[in-house]
């Protein structure tokens, strides 16, 4: 039986558990969501200890704060790292696959891909995730959602329970890193719009890179599209959901009521 140790039961690690346990398997995770206090060391020991995986959600800070601490006691496990397609850096809006070098603007984050990859993990690189409660439908519908005019500007995103299912089918896969990802990259402007659709509301409004944060200019800055060639050849992994278009109707099919009941806004002196 799986017995799968999660640092980090966040919002996609919280799939990857429900789908172990569905399958018959045992979960022990640290978190807020978890059974375990990370700073407990002698209880996170015993945990990795039993368990015949590890999987570790934690982003890195200025190290990889898993390894720093219990790296050292990882010997035998099955290993994997939720990592992110932003190691690749920008592509100019070209594919990337797992051999792509690794020029992403963030060296902890490119540090840590590189650590677990050395340990012998599966390493998941994962570009913008979406589902339930977080999807453009949910930033539609709350009026947070914004297009950028950057027609030409695409990325990938990747529906999390694709997440899932491509984690649990690595669980007897070699080693190495693998590209979660829709098979259609696409613009902000375009699922935006799209959600809007759905919802029979108008596109968002553009807003323009200077009114953005400095993050999310740096994002916007970044261009690329993933290819899923290796998981689908070595996971034999396939996405429930390959475009945005399939994964934001059945979202809509299964959402909230707050969404389903979204309505256009009346008109005000302060729209524009």
């Amino acid at each position: 039986m799986t017995q799968l140790l999660i640092f980090g039961l966040g919002y996609t690690a919280l799939r990857i558990a429900e789908r172990v346990r569905a399958r018959g398997g045992a979960v022990m995770a640290t978190g807020s969501r978890g059974d375990l206090d990370f700073a407990d060391e002698a209880a996170v020991r015993t945990a990795i200890a039993v368990a015949s995986h590890v999987l570790s959600s934690v982003p890195p800070d200025a190290g990889d704060p898993v390894l720093d601490r219990y790296g050292d006691a990882f010997g035998g496990k099955w290993l994997g790292y939720l990592s992110s397609t932003g190691v690749y850096g920008d592509a100019g809006g070209a594919w990337v696959d797992e051999g792509a070098p690794i020029i992403g603007r963030r060296a902890n984050r490119n540090a840590a891909d590189a650590r677990w990859l050395a340990l012998g993990a599966r390493v998941f690189r994962l570009p913008g995730i979406y589902g339930t409660g977080r999807s453009a439908l949910d930033r539609v519908a709350e009026g947070k959602a914004h297009r950028t005019g950057l027609a030409n500007q695409v990325f990938s995103r990747v529906h999390v329970d694709d997440i899932a299912s491509g984690v649990v089918a690595a669980f007897e896969a070699p080693a190495g890193a693998y590209n979660l990802a829709d098979d259609v990259p696409a613009s902000q402007d375009d699922v935006a719009a799209f959600a809007a659709a759905l919802l029979g509301l108008p596109p968002p409004p553009v807003v323009t890179l200077e009114q953005l944060s400095p993050q999310a200019r740096a994002f916007y800055g970044e261009n690329r599209r993933v290819a899923t060639g290796k998981a689908k050849r070595v996971l034999n992994w396939r996405p429930r959901y390959p475009d945005y278009r399939f994964g934001l109707r059945a979202l809509k099919a299964t959402t909230s009521p707050t969404i389903a009941s979204a309505a256009p806004a009346p008109a005000s002196s302060d729209q524009r």
